[in-house]
């Protein structure tokens, strides 16, 4: 699942880039160009992502277009409802089936039960302490591991110590037909591309998105969650961190453990909040190969207050906390707005705080400066949606910042690709990614 905050109603600013080598954009996404599915704007963009998930087989168009028929726009217990009882259905069937006989049927049905346990969950974090945030979770998990055990390739499943924390993590290992067309393979070590999501998303959900594809290729792909994301946020309590750094130097140690990884092939890839998280942990993290940004953003706490009103931003700058947590909470409760309820409700859950001045002050932390982009070493491919209205400009501005190093690309919207992350136009975000990263492997392997 992808972030999208607005949280006011304003017009976004327009972009015109300064640099040649980057197109001149101008952003008009005040609603979105893709068909909506709800009355509700935010309904209707959570359900385009899980519609989305249909392409890599997450999830059944009709079954989610049925879904979105009953779902009342901005009604959080009726998004509930509705896909808890799709994913009761569905996981039925999953359990239903003899799973010996049937892998195959059994595993597509788990996999959809998992998402849709996913989708019934988005909308409930507004109470931190609601045993559904739990009950779903380990509902998702049960289903999606059972999935995972169907597959002729299991992926292998571990923890890893991050110090503070620990780090969930699954490998997948490509089938053997595709490992034949890996070009300069090391004898059994392969590329390898490490990738996570962002402020609300699960790993579960990137096999979706592009695991997939890069198992097609014959690379290793693997997934992981820090601080603040489903399952550390769950079972461990812990909020967003500003080191993200700490969170993958753990992994990249450990794959270069691995007999079955090229150490000098390994990629870092982010989505969504993760186009922030992962350029966070190359400022740290110099042993990579490459870097993916989709989309690219350097600050979303900048990005986010500048859809607050004047007012509550200028309340935030003067540094009066129990001021701005009180405006912050009479705002929440005066509009009628899903995606600012939404937006606080995800916020305060996935940095563990109570406090709107915290959660801010901490993404704050977070941010990406022109020093710290100096400091990565690999090519870094950045990543910008026409139509993504999360971070208007960030990503060409992480493009220039970042010079000779970035290779920018401009997802369309004219054929479908414009959404935040290029949401349901996946094969378009495979080969623009993949292909890009094909040709930096091949560079490493004529140097190395």
């Amino acid at each position: 699942m992808l972030l999208r905050l607005s949280l006011c109603i304003g017009a976004l600013c327009s972009l015109v880039t300064a640099n040649a080598s980057i197109p001149n954009i101008t952003i008009t996404n005040s609603t979105s160009s893709i068909y909506q599915l709800s009355s509700d704007s935010e309904f209707a963009f959570v359900l385009e992502t899980f519609l989305s998930m249909s392409n890599g087989g997450g999830a059944a168009t009709g079954e989610v277009l049925r879904a979105a028929s009953q779902i009342k726009p901005g009604n959080f217990e009726s998004f509930y409802r509705e896909f808890k009882f799709l994913a009761d259905q569905i996981a039925h069937q999953a359990t239903s089936i003899d799973a010996k006989r049937f892998p195959v049927s059994a595993r597509e049905a788990h996999l959809r039960a998992s998402t849709y346990y996913r989708a019934a969950d988005f909308f409930l974090h507004g109470n931190a302490s609601d045993p559904r945030i739990q009950s779903l979770w380990v509902s998702v998990l049960d289903h999606y591991d059972a999935a995972m055990q169907l597959l002729p390739d299991p992926p292998q499943k571990v923890e890893i110590n991050g110090g503070r924390f620990q780090l969930p993590v699954y490998f997948y290992s490509p089938p053997k037909s595709s490992q034949a067309n890996v070009t300069g393979g090391k004898g059994n070590r392969l590329p390898t591309i490490l990738v996570s999501t962002g402020y609300d998303g699960a790993q579960q959900d990137l096999y979706h998105a592009m695991g997939k594809e890069i198992l097609a290729r014959g690379w290793n792909f693997v997934t992981y969650e820090g601080p603040g994301q489903p399952q550390v946020r769950r079972e461990q309590n812990i909020g967003f961190i500003p080191d993200w750094w700490s969170t993958v130097t753990p992994i990249v140690d450990w794959l270069r453990t691995r007999d079955d990884v090229d150490v000098d092939r390994i990629a870092l890839e982010g989505v969504s909040f993760g186009g922030q998280l992962a350029p966070l942990a190359a400022t740290r993290e110099h042993r990579l190969a490459a870097l993916v940004a989709i989309d690219g953003m350097l600050d979303l706490q900048a990005s986010t207050l500048q859809k607050f009103s004047p007012q509550l931003r200028q309340l935030f700058r003067s540094g009066n906390a129990t001021a701005f947590d009180a405006a912050t909470w009479a705002a929440y409760n005066k509009l009628d707005s899903t995606q600012f309820k939404w937006g606080i409700d995800q916020g305060l859950w996935s940095f563990n705080t109570t406090s709107p001045f915290e959660w801010l002050t901490i993404m704050g932390e977070m941010a990406i400066s022109q020093p710290m982009l100096d400091n990565i070493t690999c090519p870094v491919f950045v990543a910008s949606g026409e139509d993504d209205d999360l971070a208007p400009g960030q990503p060409e501005r992480m493009a220039r910042m970042l010079g000779d190093k970035a290779h920018y690309h401009l997802f369309k919207t004219n054929v479908g690709a414009g959404e935040h992350c290029a949401i349901g136009a996946e094969p378009q975000l495979a080969y623009a990614t993949l292909n890009w990263l094909d040709e930096v492997f091949k560079n490493q392997t004529s140097h190395s």
